[in-house]
């Protein structure tokens, strides 16, 4: 391996497992490393501290290893079995080949009744499974792959064999969705597809089951890998609610908590969105688990657009749930403005006794910060509010103790007098 030594005294984050060497740390590089490759880190007095992927950038290296097994053969077969094991603890996953028909069966989320089966799940996020820079989402045989490095870009088709040895004949297909996430370089070749496909697969979509709910992933042409996995526990909480209630829920995608609200017994749900694809994969979920088309309305519009002209009062239910609106801290100032216009037209809209599901993605937004916004839109508008729940994102979505910045969903569950 090439090897990075540091400056000294800039070990200490790698002494205490973070994952990340930033390049204003490295004092040597010995050799000529090409973006990718797997690259030795060492302190200034020779000792081995990691083993990673080295990169061009800020972050000059995303550590896989704080000891040399990365150069096993096994490595990635090791890794994602691990990965496996965390989800099958936390009851979203079982041993392949142990299901009635000798597959991946669903498993029944206990917490929300018996029967209630899931069968999508994050296998692996990123630093939270050690793996940086890889994304890898199950929907019922099918892993979808996003490579956010060279590295891993690189790394794919030994990711999708191991896939393979890990979920045996119960693993349909390996799809890799890196075009939009790995950076762009030359000689890389980003177009997405199959690395792998079983003899008779032939779909780019399927019908996965999330609570025992049915939804249509398209992870050929849907945002992210197809589905938003990391709001599972959240829509089940917002179907807690969700019964006799008026539902708005903004920024719908593909109509996730909107399902879960009319299985609550919504007396009405609107789903708002700007993309149309997204909006008739809606209706298609809607008509799917059999809701009758007068219990829900599709309105293709920009969502901020609409809250503003909505009149007061008529939702006692609102599910705010934007894009992010930070990539970077350059953006955070705006970013926190925007919440709190957003939060303060969702406030004073929502009936007086309703609730307002408030949430966000942005990675540079911290809870404080985020609470913050929310706390002054509150203020704008002059009503009381309580908080009833601080939400986060769940089990399969794990943030590594050591990387606190993986802690990226944040939530408030808002009581409006």
């Amino acid at each position: 391996m090439t090897k990075i030594i540091l400056r000294k005294g800039r070990e200490d984050s790698l002494r205490r497992f973070h994952p990340w060497v930033f390049s204003g740390a490295i004092a040597q590089i010995t050799g000529n490393p090409a973006e990718g490759d797997i690259v030795g880190v060492y302190s200034s007095e020779g000792v081995f501290l990691a083993a990673g992927h080295y990169q061009i950038g800020s972050i000059a290296v995303r550590v896989l290893s704080f000891d040399e097994d990365v150069l096993n053969p096994d490595y990635w077969e090791i890794m994602l079995a691990r990965a496996l094991q965390v989800r099958i603890a936390a009851g979203l996953a079982v041993e392949p080949g142990t299901g009635a028909d000798g597959s991946a069966a669903p498993v029944a989320a206990s917490p929300y009744g018996a029967g209630r089966c899931t069968n999508c799940y994050r296998l692996v996020h990123g630093e939270g499974d050690n793996l940086p820079g890889l994304i890898i989402d199950y929907y019922d045989g099918v892993c979808v792959l996003q490579a956010h490095s060279v590295g891993m870009f690189r790394a794919r088709k030994q990711i999708s064999s191991a896939l393979q040895k890990v979920y045996g004949e119960t693993l349909c297909a390996v799809y890799d969705k890196s075009s939009g996430t790995a950076p762009f370089k030359a000689g890389l070749e980003l177009v997405d597809g199959y690395l792998y496909k079983r003899e008779g697969f032939a779909d780019d979509s399927k019908v996965v089951l999330e609570n025992g709910h049915k939804f249509i992933v398209d992870w050929n042409e849907g945002q992210k890998t197809g589905f938003f996995l990391d709001q599972r526990e959240n829509r089940a909480l917002v179907e807690r609610y969700s019964k006799g209630r008026n539902v708005l829920n903004l920024f719908c995608y593909t109509g996730g908590f909107s399902i879960y609200a009319l299985a609550a017994g919504a007396v009405h749900v609107d789903s708002v969105d700007s993309s149309r694809k997204a909006m008739d994969m809606v209706d298609r979920n809607v008509a799917l688990n059999g809701f009758a088309p007068e219990q829900h309305t599709s309105l293709c519009c920009d969502a901020i657009d609409y809250l503003k002209n909505v009149p007061e009062g008529k939702y006692d239910l609102m599910i705010v749930d934007p894009p992010a609106f930070a990539k970077h801290r350059g953006a955070l100032k705006n970013a926190l403005r925007a919440y709190q216009r957003l939060n303060a037209a969702a406030i004073s809209k929502v009936a007086p006794g309703g609730f307002v599901f408030t949430y966000s993605c942005s990675q540079v937004v911290d809870k404080e910060a985020f609470a913050l916004a929310v706390f002054s839109a509150a203020a704008q508008c002059g009503r009381s509010v309580r908080i009833l729940d601080r939400l986060n994102q769940p089990a399969d979505h794990s943030v590594n103790i050591y990387h606190p910045e993986g802690e990226y969903l944040k939530g408030l569950l808002l009581y409006v007098e």
